[in-house]
């Protein structure tokens, strides 16, 4: 059953991923998608997320999952490895709807959102910052959210992918 509250949530999407893959579970994101609405009233959850045209199924599947997905252009990193820093595409969104939604969920560990967290908090508009696992969360995250944060490291039953029995 979805809930109408109002609230908007923004997603690191690589900060959540590599977050719960150091956990050693893979997120289930369908029921993270329901679990954001249940729980926290997202009406619209975006995923600002890397493009790379080999995970065209994984967007779609995201998209059917009921994500709304703000694509970032990728850089080679290096290393064989490629890189799309999200965090200004992330803050610039939360900014352009900052009238349209009642609440922000922010979804990440990363202490580049500091001043974002703190504002939203400062002006009453910050419902939560959800964090995969608090060794890995930022202190400054941590400072600017105050009571404002929860971990999912402890979720891997309620959120985490079924093991295949096959």
């Amino acid at each position: 059953m979805r809930i109408k509250s109002g609230n908007y949530a923004f997603i690191d999407a690589q900060n959540l991923h590599r977050g719960i893959k150091s956990l050693g579970w893979k997120l289930d994101w369908e029921r993270f998608r329901v679990y954001l609405n249940e729980k926290y009233g997202v009406d619209v959850a975006y995923i600002f997320i890397g493009y790379l045209p080999e995970n065209k199924e994984l967007y779609v599947y995201l998209q059917k999952a009921g994500y709304v997905l703000v694509y970032k252009p990728v850089i080679p990193n290096g290393e064989g490895g490629a890189k799309g820093n999200v965090d200004a595409d992330l803050v610039l969104q939360v900014m352009l709807d900052f009238n349209r939604y009642k609440k922000a969920v922010i979804i990440s560990s990363d202490g580049d959102f500091y001043s974002l967290i703190k504002h939203l908090y400062d002006k009453d508009k910050l419902e939560l910052v959800i964090s995969p696992y608090k060794k890995t969360c930022s202190v400054l995250l941590r400072k600017s959210a105050r009571e404002k944060i929860v971990f999912i490291n402890n979720l891997e039953k309620l959120l985490g992918k079924k093991k295949s029995t096959a």
